[in-house]
């Protein structure tokens, strides 16, 4: 069964720690949503040194809404959290980033817009990488006795943890309509890239979860299907019964 993962858009720190001990109890994952004004129109808290002050049993996860992360990229890594979800838009340097905080031994994830191609993931994982990192594995084919897809499909999971596919137009905001275009994407990357989790964030609701379910979603990130429903418990648990 695909996994819950509730999206925090906070204005601040106090806003930010409210809403994870909302959820705690409910979910294994949070996932944190920063944005600088720039990458999108909305600012939210982005101060990760704070995030050590929270006591909680949650894994987090950061999803950087931002240009440029490279300039904030060692800040996250030291946060405490243990996926960063970087969009593919928002850099040129992403083989490098994917390579840097692989080494460090947290997981990564690799955003797409909307209106991003999924064939972006293929160039990506052709990119230049280390000759040591599996990203380079996956270019030069060097996945000793695996077929060649398989030798892919191994290469690419140990490079990319998670593919998240946007499934709205405006992302940074809570509440807009979930747009029916990313399913055919959901179902051509877990065709593909079967060992990598797919996630999709963005107009995520009980009839929304169940159709990216259907189309091989791995992970549902809901923000204000959760937040904005006046009951955070009953809210996931509709979300969970619905896949």
């Amino acid at each position: 069964m695909p996994e819950i993962i509730p999206a925090i858009i906070a204005k601040d720190f106090l806003e930010l720690e409210k809403k994870i001990k909302l959820i705690e109890p409910y979910v294994n994952w949070v996932q944190l949503d920063v944005s600088d004004g720039k990458f999108t129109t909305m600012k939210t808290w982005n101060s990760p040194g704070e995030l050590k002050q929270i006591d909680t049993k949650l894994n987090l996860e950061v999803h950087l809404m931002i240009f440029e992360p490279e300039k904030e990229i060692d800040k996250w890594i030291n946060s405490g959290v243990k996926r960063i979800l970087i969009h593919y838009e928002s850099t040129e340097q992403l083989p490098d980033l994917i390579e840097k905080i692989k080494n460090i031994g947290l997981e990564v994830g690799v955003v797409l817009n909307l209106q991003t191609p999924i064939e972006v993931v293929d160039e990506l994982l052709a990119g230049p990488f280390d000759s040591a990192s599996p990203t380079a594995m996956l270019r030069s084919g060097n996945n000793n006795d695996l077929l060649p897809e398989q030798g892919d499909e191994v290469a690419a999971s140990k490079a990319i943890d998670v593919i998240q596919l946007m499934g709205i137009s405006e992302i940074g905001y809570y509440g807009h309509p979930f747009s029916d275009r990313v399913i055919p994407k959901i179902f051509s990357l877990k065709a593909k890239y079967s060992n990598v989790k797919i996630a999709v964030d963005g107009g995520i609701n009980s009839e929304t979860a169940q159709k990216a379910a259907q189309a091989g979603a791995d992970i549902l990130v809901a923000g204000s299907a959760v937040f904005e429903s006046g009951d955070a418990r009953k809210a996931i648990e509709e979300l969970k019964q619905s896949i």
